[in-house]
C-alpha cells in the first residue's frame, strides 16, 4: 500500500497518498484472503537455483564492466547486461545501470557492499550517491567498494513509463476515500487509466520486472564484480529483494543485512491490515508527543490520542469539501489526498514530527497548505517543474507482477472497510481503498505468497523496529523464523528501519557483522 524504502536518504522519505499507495502495494495472494497465508502458501518455499551457471547465461556471467566517471566526484558508473527473460535469454537484453565508490581506507579490502533502499522503485544509485557511499560509517566505507544497481525498470535501468507530470498531478489528487458511487467510479477510473498508460508505454517491460528477476540480476553483478559471495544491505522492500536472493542462491550469501524486514508469506489482506495497524501505532506515538509540544494544532496536554485522531479526521473531512491554497505554481490545492500523504509522510521518521506540526498548523490555522504539499511532493519525487521520477510507475509494475492484488473490485473493498477502520480509525478507510490498484493491471502476476528458507546460507541479520509503521515488527519476526540462518536484531523505537538512525547499539552491531562477520547474539535488543 505504501512504498517500502529506507527513510535515510539525504532528503526526508515520506509516504504516498492513499490513491498512489495502491500502486505501491506489495500485494499478496488471492483477492479477499484474510489468513496470514493463502492456499498452499504455508508449505510453499522459494526454491534454490542450481549452483552451476547454465550455459545460456555464461556470456552474462562472464562480462567485464567498463567503468567510467559519471558526473559525481569519486563515483564510477557502468552498464551491465542481463537477459530480458531468464527463461528465454535469446530474446534480448536489459541494460542495467551500476555505480560504485571504491574503498577509501588502507585496511584489507573486503570486496563489494551492494545497497538497496527499497521501494520497489527507489533508485539504488541515487541512494548510494546521496547517502550510503558518504553516510555509512567511515570504517565500513574504508573496507568495501560501495556499489548499487538500479533494478530493472527503475530510474536509470530502462525505466517503466506510465503517466506524464500533469497526469500524475491529477492522479495523486484523486479522492481516495469515496463518499458515493460517483466518487468510487472516479477512483476506479483513475486506477484504470494509470494501468492502461503503463501497458501502453511499457508493454514488453511490464512482464519482466519481478523481484525474482531483479535478484538474479544481482547475482550476475556479483560475478561481474569478481566477488564469490554477495555482501548486501537492503532496507524496507530491499529486504524482500535480499531475502529472495538468499533463497535463490543460498551458497553465494556473504554478509546480508535485511533492515525493516518484509514477510513474503502474507496475503494482501493480512499485509494491508498489518500495515494499517502499523501506521496507527506510529500515529499514536506522534499524538502523545504532539500534545506535549506548545505548537501542536491537534490538542493540548491531556488530549488523548483518540481525540487527536478525531481532530485530524475532522480536518481531512473539511479538506475533502474545501481544499486550501498552497501557492503552487501549477495551481494545486491541498485536498484530503495530498494532506493525508503529508501526514503519513512524517510517520516514517520521528525526526519529521516537528515539520509535520508546523505544516498542520499552517494548513489548519492559516489556510496555507504549502507545508503538507512539500512533504507529499518529496515522496513522489516531484520537482518544482512538475516532473516526476518513475518511482510510482516502477513500484506498481513490480508489485503487481510479484503478487495478485488484494481485491478484485469495489464491492470487496466495501465489505472489508470495518476491519480496516478498526485497525486505524484515522487511516483505515483510505488504506482499504488503496488496495484496489492491481485489480486493473494489464499484466497477470507471476508470483504468490511463499516462505523463504535459504537453507545452507551464511548467517543473515534481520532487523526489526518495534514501532515501524511501514514494515511492522512482526514481519521481521516472521522472516527471521523462515530463514534457516537468520539472527533477529530488534530496535525498540519509532520510525522506519534502524541502521544509521541514531542507535549506537544497532550501528555497532551491524558494523561488527559487516566488518568481522560476527552476527548479533540471539535475541539481541537495542534502543
Amino acid at each position: 500500500m505504501y512504498i517500502w524504502r529506507s527513510s535515510r536518504p539525504c532528503r526526508p522519505r515520506t509516504a504516498a497518498t492513499l490513491l498512489a499507495a495502491a500502486a505501491l502495494l506489495v500485494s499478496a495472494c488471492s483477492s479477499g484472503g484474510t489468513a496470514s497465508t493463502s492456499g498452499n502458501a504455508a508449505d510453499a518455499a522459494l526454491a534454490a537455483l542450481p549452483q552451476s551457471t547454465p550455459s545460456t547465461l555464461s556470456s552474462y556471467y562472464g562480462q567485464k564492466l567498463s567503468w567510467r566517471t559519471c558526473g559525481v566526484p569519486g563515483f564510477q558508473c557502468a552498464t551491465m547486461r542481463a537477459p530480458l527473460d531468464y527463461a528465454r535469454p535469446g530474446d534480448g537484453d536489459m541494460r542495467l545501470a551500476v555505480a560504485r565508490k571504491k574503498a577509501t581506507g588502507k585496511g584489507k579490502p573486503l570486496g563489494s557492499l551492494l545497497v538497496n533502499p527499497g521501494g520497489p522503485g527507489g533508485s539504488a544509485i541515487g541512494y548510494l550517491q546521496q547517502y550510503a557511499a558518504v553516510g555509512y560509517p567511515a570504517k565500513v566505507r574504508a573496507r568495501y567498494d560501495m556499489v548499487a544497481i538500479d533494478p530493472r525498470g527503475v530510474a536509470r535501468s530502462e525505466p517503466v513509463e506510465c503517466l506524464n507530470g500533469r497526469q500524475m498531478d491529477t492522479y495523486t489528487q484523486t479522492d481516495a476515500t469515496p463518499d458515493d458511487r460517483n466518487e468510487t467510479d472516479q477512483l476506479v477510473g483513475a486506477y484504470q487509466k494509470f494501468a492502461q498508460s503503463c501497458g501502453k508505454h511499457s508493454a514488453k517491460l511490464l512482464r519482466h520486472v519481478s523481484t525474482v528477476e531483479a535478484a538474479r540480476d544481482m547475482d550476475i553483478l556479483r560475478a561481474a564484480l569478481g566477488d564469490s559471495k554477495l555482501t548486501y544491505v537492503g532496507a524496507s522492500y530491499g529486504t524482500f529483494l535480499g531475502a529472495t536472493y538468499a533463497g535463490l542462491f543460498p551458497g553465494r550469501v556473504g554478509r546480508l543485512v535485511l533492515d525493516g524486514a518484509m514477510d513474503p508469506s502474507l496475503t494482501a489482506r493480512r499485509m494491508n491490515l498489518d500495515q494499517t495497524a502499523g501506521f496507527e501505532t506510529a500515529f499514536q506515538s506522534f499524538a502523545k508527543d504532539c500534545v506535549q509540544q506548545t505548537d501542536c494544532p491537534l490538542g493540548r496536554k491531556g488530549t488523548t490520542p483518540a481525540q487527536v485522531g478525531d481532530n485530524l479526521s475532522a480536518f481531512f473531512k473539511k479538506l475533502d469539501a474545501h481544499p486550501v491554497p498552497t501557492g503552487d505554481a501549477d495551481g494545486r490545492k491541498l485536498g484530503e489526498a495530498l494532506a493525508t500523504t503529508g501526514v503519513i509522510a512524517a510517520m516514517y521518521d520521528e525526526g519529521a514530527w516537528a515539520q509535520l506540526r508546523e505544516a498542520l498548523t499552517s494548513a489548519m490555522k492559516e489556510n496555507d497548505g504549502a507545508g503538507l504539499l512539500v512533504l507529499s511532493d518529496s515522496y513522489y519525487e516531484r520537482d518544482a517543474d512538475g516532473r516526476y521520477s518513475n518511482l510510482m510507475s516502477a513500484n506498481a509494475a513490480v508489485n503487481c507482477l510479484d503478487l495478485p492484488g488484494a481485491f478484485s473490485g469495489p464491492d470487496q473493498v466495501e465489505k472489508a472497510l470495518p476491519s480496516f477502520e478498526n485497525a486505524s480509525p484515522v487511516f483505515g478507510e483510505g488504506l482499504a481503498w488503496a488496495s484496489l490498484n492491481c485489480a486493473y493491471w494489464p499484466v497477470r502476476p507471476t508470483g504468490a505468497p511463499h516462505h523463504i528458507k535459504a537453507k545452507g546460507a551464511a548467517p543473515i541479520v534481520v532487523v526489526g523496529t518495534t514501532r515501524d509503521p511501514a514494515t511492522p515488527y512482526r514481519w521481521a519476526q516472521s522472516l527471521s523464523r523462515q530463514l534457516y540462518s537468520a539472527r533477529l536484531l530488534t530496535y525498540e523505537g519509532d520510525g522506519h528501519t534502524a541502521y544509521g538512525r541514531g542507535s549506537t547499539c544497532i550501528d555497532s552491531t551491524i558494523d561488527a557483522y559487516l566488518l568481522r562477520g560476527t552476527p548479533p547474539t540471539k535475541g539481541k535488543r537495542c534502543s
